[in-house]
């Protein structure tokens, strides 16, 4: 019997499929991340940031606390607001946002890659495999665990969408040299929104420009000629990043002035580079937290590793000067990973995973272009057929890429709750400080105070001077009534200038009636963090004691200004304004605490009897009955309710003239 011979599949259907297995998988290998809870730094970026509870004004929506991640960051809080607006705080809606914006990234390296591929710089070397070897590279790349912080811890979506206008600036320019001069338009706003995301987005115009000398113009001086329109806007954005900046968001984490020298950090980065490197290659182990790594004093300690990148910085110098397409890779990575891998010390975060979100991609794509190289080569040895090279190369990348995903689905299992991450981290890195802290943070959650307190100190043995680790060891002590030994940490925490112990001390002591000592360590706290809501509302609290009631409510009332569902201020404010007479002015404010915290027995049987004052008697009745649905055994809502019932009821108003 005759056999019908196989179509070859149309360019037009393989343009299609290709996005669609790069989708199918990297949505299969994110599939487990979509529950995992709020993390660290996402606590204060999200739940307890109170710019992100609307979309208007837009102004407040784009800011942020000083010291939280997004700070300085505006395009990355639009886009949380937008995630509270649709879902509030549920995590699943945020995970999805960060999976799409993963996925919408690797489709973006598939399109560039395929594009770089079919330009006349290779003379028709690769047309026939650009597809396969675009799709790959954007395969692995995708589905590589190295990416995990960056797509399954929520907050780090500001390097995903820097990533994201990164890429679509490159593509757009790309379509606009080939193309519409609209795409230039395209790639400008692309540009300014990715100064909005994230500070390694200032690298983007001149690797644009280097593509453009490399793949399209031939040189510098013909590509600055040719197209010198969207350079001068492309160089324009930078504009925003110095004014996201000029606050300084990131004055508490980068600088020179933070213990580490640009010198010290530039040699210890030496190191870390290579382990990026490493890591591209054999993603284990991975951990989230870096803290702990060694710092270089001197170039003997790094001599090899300092070697073996300044190799690669001068090999990537002599492509570049030459015009060399692996010169525009090696310029990919080195360029992206400058802002936070060279001479600007970033002292919380010598090392993070996540930084290789971009530059990896140049790494997978030498991987998958020399791999195709040499086995063309091997092939032609051989005498191999093509075909047969070809389901070589196929079946590699398959067995890559399936390792790859699993390895990522795994990944994503240790993001499932915060002690879980934290547990790893400390098991691959015991010598931690920020492990061991964030680890007694998790276990302190979960009600297990001893583990927690044991974490602190271990923490505090790797680095003494942890102000945080003082800080969150005397809130515990102080729980488990070790109030002296609790007051030795908040001061030692004090003398570090952690505003966060001046705030605790001063509780300690406004529990024991020390007023005036507590009234200074909040003001300090103040003095310290001047967004300090809590500390506000605790300074008014010390002077609501002391009968200083005008005073006490404008503490409140900031603390209301910086934290707008702050129930506690809400209904301190309350309480002061019926305290003055003013029962009517109190109501909006108790009836937001009740809002906010419908349990809060206290507030309702404020607003009773603010209520009851007002003569809304019927209103008041309300509010005491939904304390007895709450605790049936409360005296002093049933008692309110009993005076109630006794009461005459109240005629209304003769209306007749």
């Amino acid at each position: 019997m005759r056999k019908t011979p196989v179509q070859p599949v149309s360019y037009a259907r393989l343009a299609i499929l290709c996005p669609t297995v790069i989708a199918t998988a990297v949505l299969l290998a994110y599939a487990n991340s979509l529950t995992g809870p709020f993390i660290y730094d996402d606590i204060d970026s999200i739940p307890a940031n109170n710019h992100l509870r609307g979309l208007w004004p837009l102004g407040a929506a784009m800011s942020a606390p000083p010291r939280s991640t997004v700070s300085g960051r505006p395009i990355v809080c639009l886009s949380l607001a937008l995630n509270y607006s649709l879902g509030g705080l549920n995590v699943r809606g945020y995970h999805v946002f960060n999976t799409a914006v993963h996925l919408a990234c690797a489709l973006l390296l598939f399109g560039i890659v395929r594009r770089t591929l079919v330009s006349p710089v290779f003379a028709g070397r690769f047309d026939r495999a650009a597809l396969p070897l675009a799709t790959a590279t954007a395969l692995i790349w995708g589905v590589h665990p190295l990416q995990t912080e960056a797509v399954t811890y929520i907050i780090q979506r500001t390097e995903l969408l820097m990533g994201l206008f990164y890429l679509l600036t490159l593509y757009c320019s790309i379509r606009g040299w080939r193309g519409s001069r609209l795409w230039f338009g395209a790639a400008v706003i692309s540009c300014a929104l990715g100064m909005g995301s994230k500070e390694v987005m200032v690298s983007a115009p001149l690797l644009v420009l280097l593509y453009d000398r490399t793949f399209v113009s031939g040189s510098f001086r013909a590509a600055l000629r040719r197209h010198a329109g969207l350079y001068v806007f492309l160089a324009a954005t930078w504009a925003l990043l110095i004014w996201f900046n000029i606050p300084g968001p990131r004055r508490y984490s980068a600088g020179a002035n933070l213990g580490v020298s640009p010198w010290e950090y530039l040699l210890t980065q030496a190191g870390v580079v290579l382990w990026y490197l490493r890591l591209t290659v054999w993603p284990h182990p991975l951990t989230i937290s870096y803290d702990g790594w060694p710092i270089a004093h001197h170039p003997v300690r790094v001599l090899p590793q300092g070697i073996a990148v300044t190799m690669m910085l001068a090999a990537t110098a002599w492509a570049v000067r030459h015009g060399r397409p692996i010169g525009f890779l090696g310029a990919w990575f080195f360029l992206i990973l400058a802002p936070t891998s060279s001479f600007v010390p970033i002292v919380t975060e010598i090392a993070a995973e996540r930084r290789m979100y971009l530059p990896s991609a140049a790494v997978v794509l030498v991987a998958i272009v020399g791999g195709y190289t040499l086995l063309g080569r091997l092939a032609g040895r051989l005498a191999m057929s093509g075909r047969t090279a070809s389901g070589i190369g196929a079946c590699v990348v398959l067995a890559a890429t399936t390792s790859l995903a699993i390895a990522t689905a795994l990944r994503n299992r240790d993001y499932r709750s915060e002690s879980a991450i934290w547990e790893d981290a400390v098991r691959k890195r015991p010598d931690n400080p920020q492990a061991q802290y964030a680890l007694g943070d998790a276990l302190a959650a979960q009600g297990h105070r001893e583990k927690a307190i044991a974490r602190y100190r271990q923490a505090l043995r790797l680095k003494p001077e942890f102000p945080e680790a003082l800080n969150n060891l005397g809130n515990l002590l102080l729980q488990e009534g070790r109030e002296d030994e609790a007051v030795a940490c908040f001061l030692a925490a004090i003398r570090l200038r952690f505003p966060g112990a001046s705030n605790n001390l001063g509780n300690v002591y406004l529990r024991q009636g020390r007023l005036d000592e507590a009234i200074a360590r909040f003001r300090e706290a103040i003095r310290g963090r001047p967004d300090f809501a809590e500390a506000y509302n605790n300074l008014g609290s010390a002077l609501h004691r002391q009968g200083r009631l005008d005073e006490a409510l404008e503490c409140y009332r900031k603390a209301v200004a910086l934290k707008r569902d702050f129930v506690e201020a809400h209904y301190n404010i309350g309480i002061a304004l019926v305290r003055q007479g003013k029962p009517a002015d109190a109501i909006d404010d108790l009836q937001k605490a009740v809002a906010l915290a419908p349990d809060l027995i206290a507030a309702r049987l404020a607003l009773g009897d603010a209520l009851q004052t007002l003569g809304q008697q019927a209103e008041a009745r309300r509010q005491y009955a939904a304390v007895l649905q709450q605790d049936p055994a409360n005296a002093a809502a049933r008692g309110r309710l009993r005076a109630l019932e006794r009461a005459p009821i109240a005629r209304p108003a003769d209306t007749q003239p």
